[in-house]
């Protein structure tokens, strides 16, 4: 019963706060504060009355004794309304800014190691192989571009780069090995069918396979894994806020100007309904926004040691000058072999093996095999983008706190002396969760949390696709990165342009006795075999991505 009486003591007295103002008197107040603050605003103070008026008028703020108009209480609500989407860009912008910042300096360090890794090469040739490398140049050139398509997100299928690599590298040397003879296209194509059975360079090529794919899948996934962070937020801080969240922004922020307590400030706890009934489907980001940033975290730290980045591109001028040198050592046995799979070419008996042994052995000085000191720029990278990371992964369900720290109640008191949405007075309801589901009792934004925000579920699925792809990276497996966004534009981040990825074709390719395949052939390739009643069909991704939003528009 006294718990009883305590209650309606305090409703009586939040009662009479609201009829007879803040200092509790019947005399009809000075409006001169709210008419120098709305003219700070930029509105004209045309219609805005002298002394407080009866506020039956007013739809969002309490409707007690006020010196706000209809017309008033719109316009700062939609001052509101803007100014809080403009927090919320301010906070998406210096995220998006550091995972740029993220991407930008991977990207520079990776496509330097390219660079220096095919200069390395260019000198080390040059100075080892002479006129073997100086005629072959371009097969070499052609691998370190086609590796850059491929981290830039170019549709090429990198296994297949790798192993036509060294079929032409076969080729080349072969033919090298037996200038004095007239060798034909099918004769050559003979000669790289023969790769797998002959194993001419011994294991080099199966061991900088595996460990270009591993490294190449991994750093253009972890890119890409920035690049789609970066647009997700980009996206989702320019999601206009809904009717509801700004008649309870107006509320919160602007209503007490309006009753004559421009120095009250929100309560704490009242702050943060508001903010997380208007943020409700910014948090359900939360568990697929983690799931993403711990991914990018463990790809980020198979970057360093014996398979990382930076000893796998600097030592790829070492591996394929120690594959040639296995090649023509054993050139005897290979011709032999060749020779008999092939056809002869020792029509006139000729010896044509004198000049490939000379050339070996003034070729004996190897290429250097070190990394220099890129370990600890690349270290320093890691540790950067891993804390960064960290830090971010709490962003969305931290954004109420975040944007409630610099505006609510403080100091002594300051719980039964904050603005409430009524008065000054003590804000009672409890603190909802986060996310969408949690806000069904929200006292403060009125939500249907049967009808999410549609271009938030589109990021949410983006961010699952995104994480799906990096996992598949930790294991090694190749995976596509056609965009899937809903417009063309995309983030421009590492993905390459139609002139960077298109190439012509190659004069001394080798035919295969592979069939070239690729997963999402571009639209104007035409797929021999098919006909003209052949259509392209779209990429599984989109589908998904399609399929999922009809069917949450349907509920």
């Amino acid at each position: 019963m006294d718990s009883y009486f305590v209650a309606l003591f305090f409703a009586l007295s939040s009662l009479t706060t609201v009829v007879l103002g803040e200092k509790g008197t019947s005399k009809a107040r000075s409006c001169s504060d709210i008419r120098q603050f709305y003219s700070g605003k930029g509105f004209t103070l045309e219609g805005v009355p002298q002394s407080e008026i009866s506020g039956e008028h007013l739809r969002i703020c309490p409707q007690g004794y006020t010196c706000c108009t209809s017309d008033m209480e719109e316009n700062l609500a939609t001052l509101s309304r803007r100014e809080m989407e403009g927090l919320l860009k301010e906070a998406g912008r210096a995220l998006h800014t550091s995972l740029a910042g993220q991407y930008k300096a991977f990207d520079g360090y990776f496509l330097e190691l390219l660079n220096q890794s095919s200069s390395s090469l260019h000198l080390n040739m040059m100075s080892t192989w002479g006129l073997l490398y100086s005629q072959n140049a371009p097969v070499f050139s052609d691998l370190y571009t086609d590796l850059r398509h491929y981290y830039r997100g170019s549709n090429i299928n990198l296994e297949e780069v790798l192993n036509e690599f060294w079929a032409r590298l076969l080729e080349r040397i072969f033919h090298h090995a037996n200038k004095q003879h007239t060798i034909g296209e099918d004769y050559l194509e003979c000669v790289s069918k023969q790769m797998d059975t002959l194993r001419p360079f011994g294991d080099t090529p199966r061991e900088m396979n595996l460990k270009v794919t591993r490294t190449f899948v991994a750093s253009r996934s972890f890119v890409q894994g920035l690049s789609t962070s970066g647009e997700v937020v980009r996206r989702v801080s320019q999601t206009q806020l809904s009717l509801e969240c700004t008649r309870a922004i107006m509320k919160m922020t602007y209503c007490p100007h309006c009753r004559g307590m421009a120095s009250a400030r929100p309560c704490a706890n009242y702050c943060a309904n508001v903010m997380k009934g208007c943020l409700a489907n910014q948090a359900d980001l939360n568990t697929e926004w983690r799931h993403l940033a711990d991914t990018l975290i463990q790809v980020a730290n198979r970057f360093e040691g014996v398979m990382g980045v930076d000893v796998v591109i600097l030592s790829l001028p070492f591996r394929i000058s120690e594959a040639i040198f296995t090649m023509m050592d054993n050139i005897e046995g290979i011709n032999v072999k060749l020779f008999q799979k092939c056809g002869d070419l020792r029509g006139e008996g000729s010896s044509s093996l004198t000049g490939a042994k000379e050339e070996v052995k003034r070729a004996r000085v190897t290429v250097d095999d070190s990394v220099g000191s890129s370990s600890s720029t690349l270290s320093g990278l890691v540790s950067d983008v891993v804390v960064r990371l960290r830090n971010m992964q709490a962003y969305w369900v931290s954004l109420p706190t975040v944007l409630c720290s610099d505006r609510i109640a403080t100091g002594t008191g300051a719980e039964d002396k904050c603005w409430n949405g009524m008065s000054r007075a003590r804000y009672l309801p409890e603190v909802m969760g986060d996310g969408l589901a949690s806000q069904i009792n929200n006292p403060e934004v009125e939500i249907d949390i049967t009808k999410p925000d549609m271009v938030i579920r589109q990021q949410i699925m983006q961010l699952k696709i995104m994480t799906h792809r990096l996992k598949n990276a930790l294991n090694g497996n190749d995976v596509d990165f056609q965009d899937t966004s809903d417009d063309s534009s995309g983030s421009g981040s590492g993905m390459c342009t139609d002139e960077l990825c298109s190439r012509g074709t190659r004069r001394d390719i080798p035919a295969s006795n592979q069939p070239k395949y690729y997963p999402n052939a571009p639209e104007d390739a035409a797929v021999k075999g098919t006909g003209a009643g052949h259509c392209h069909l779209p990429h599984a991704s989109s589908l998904l991505l399609t399929l999922l939003t009809m069917l949450l528009l349907r509920r």
